[in-house]
């Protein structure tokens, strides 16, 4: 039996996670699950998997999650604090899935106890790269990528070396409105943006994908994860998903992973390393899919992978106030208070008046995204001020 923690178990990856230990029960023993706000999905979760604790970031929430769970054993926790020091428990794997920034501290705990990572929070790596990898080299830690695309050349690596890579590629879907014109795009309402034609997405991470920002946060990634240099990452468009992402090497030949649109198989490759397991996914009918196509990126109508290219060239800290400016942008477009459009503008003129030194630690990257939300959102204020 191996025993796991989930942090952000009601979230699309936790659900995932969870649907595969629920049909292997006798092999697992969760440690820890945690939730944002949905205290009463969280308590449901926690005694049917009899976690050893359930902590929720709202404080506010606490004392529906206790009395969700009293008489269960469960342990009942909440805020940020209690994130961390549930993600410090030791587990044999801890399953990093919590949104944005607010995992940086819980995914660095799990780190420091020199387990096993599966990193679905790919802000973590955007936003701290540098200490990360770092700190997996000095607590001994292995991180696995649970993202589809960096899981696939995780897959496509295997009994190779590095060195012999001439060029990673990340295929991209191209998100809902890869077929739309500029003058489309620009009247893109929320309800269309997180409508994803090929993955059941949380909103923050289905508009990403519709900006493309997505893909410029996973090239970030991919220079940590894959540290081939980033002349040899690239994007291209593959509408129907089912390549997700290739290896070349230099006698020429190319590695690509194939499977169904579905979290579940990155997500199970993640938990049976360096094995495999069952999952419920129908195999692949290449023959009824009938075809693959594939495209390079439209950076005039979908710039986020250009400005994402100009961070992760930059570093320091570009990578972070990048992170930083886009989650205030989104949560801006999603509130119906800016454009589409206005979104990688936004962050583009974020990245060129912030510009701190690199951060060397946690708290220097904490403290520079904290600034770059305060800047971020000064901008939007002053933009709404001018536009009434």
């Amino acid at each position: 039996m191996r025993s796991i923690s989930i942090l952000g178990a009601t979230g699309s990856i936790g659900a995932s996670t969870l649907d595969l230990i629920r049909r292997d029960p006798e092999n697992w023993r969760v440690v820890a699950l945690t939730a944002n706000g949905n205290a009463a999905e969280l308590a449901t979760l926690a005694r049917e998997f009899a976690a050893e604790i359930a902590v929720i970031a709202d404080e506010a929430r606490l004392p529906e999650l206790r009395e969700a769970l009293a008489g269960s054993g469960v342990e009942a926790a909440a805020g940020a604090g209690a994130l961390t020091e549930a993600a410090a428990r030791r587990a044999d794997i801890t399953i990093a899935a919590i949104v944005g920034c607010a995992g940086l501290a819980p995914t660095m705990a799990a780190i420091e106890q020199g387990g096993i990572v599966g990193l679905a929070n790919k802000e973590a790596l955007v936003s701290a790269g540098d200490v990360m990898t770092a700190a997996v080299a000095r607590h001994g830690a292995t991180l696995l990528p649970v993202d589809s695309e960096h899981n696939a050349i995780f897959q496509c690596l295997a009994g190779n070396d590095i060195t012999d890579v001439r060029m990673i590629t990340l295929t991209a879907s191209g998100g809902p409105f890869r077929d739309w014109s500029f003058e489309q795009l620009k009247n893109a309402t929320p309800a269309q943006a997180i409508k994803h034609p090929n993955w059941d997405m949380g909103a923050k991470i289905s508009v990403d994908s519709a900006t493309m920002m997505n893909k410029g946060l996973e090239l970030i990634e991919a220079c940590h994860l894959f540290p081939v240099g980033l002349d040899r990452l690239r994007i291209i468009v593959h509408p129907q998903s089912i390549v997700h992402s290739m290896v070349e090497y230099r006698d020429g030949s190319t590695l690509a992973q194939l499977g169904p649109s579905d979290m579940r198989v990155p997500i199970a490759s993640t938990l049976a390393w360096p094995q495999r397991m069952d999952t419920p996914c129908e195999p692949l009918d290449l023959a009824a899919i009938g075809a693959l196509t594939f495209r390079a990126p439209d950076e005039e109508r979908f710039p986020a992978t250009r400005l994402a290219r100009w961070a992760a060239r930059a570093g320091g800290a570009a990578p972070t106030v990048l992170n930083a400016a886009n989650e205030v942008a989104v949560a801006a477009f999603l509130d119906g208070r800016i454009a589409f459009t206005r979104i990688a503008e936004h962050v583009e003129d974020v990245l060129s008046c912030y510009a701190p030194d690199a951060p060397a630690s946690l708290d220097d990257v904490i403290a520079v995204d904290a600034e770059a939300r305060v800047q971020a959102r000064a901008r939007l204020t002053t933009e709404s001020a001018a536009i009434d």
